[in-house]
C-alpha cells in the first residue's frame, strides 16, 4: 500500500500543475489574472484543501478503502480542472 506520505505528494503535485498551468495559459494569451483562470485556481485549492483533510481524518474505518476512495476523488477532480482549463479560449 502506498504510503500517506507518496498520497499528500500526488495531491501537491497534481493540484500544483494544474495551477501551473494556469498561469502559463494566462501569460500565453495575455489574459493575466482572468476571471475564468481565477475560478479554476480557486477550485484547485478547495480541492486540495478538502483532500488534505479527508487523508489527516484519524478515525476510519477502512483505511484501504479510505485512502484508495481519496486518489480516485483526485483523478475525478483532476480531469474536470484539466477539461475546464482546456476549454478556455486562447
Amino acid at each position: 500500500m502506498p504510503s500517506i506520505r507518496d498520497l499528500k505528494k500526488d495531491v501537491n503535485f497534481v493540484l500544483g500543475d494544474i495551477i501551473e498551468a494556469v498561469y502559463i495559459w494566462e501569460a500565453g494569451s495575455g489574459n493575466k489574472e482572468s476571471e475564468e483562470g481565477t475560478v479554476i485556481i480557486d477550485e484547485a485549492i478547495e480541492v486540495y484543501d478538502n483532500l488534505m483533510d479527508k487523508i489527516n481524518q484519524k478515525k476510519v474505518e477502512d483505511t484501504k478503502a479510505h485512502f484508495r476512495s481519496i486518489r480516485t476523488e483526485l483523478e475525478d477532480k483532476a480531469v474536470k480542472l484539466v477539461e475546464r482549463l482546456n476549454s478556455l479560449e486562447a
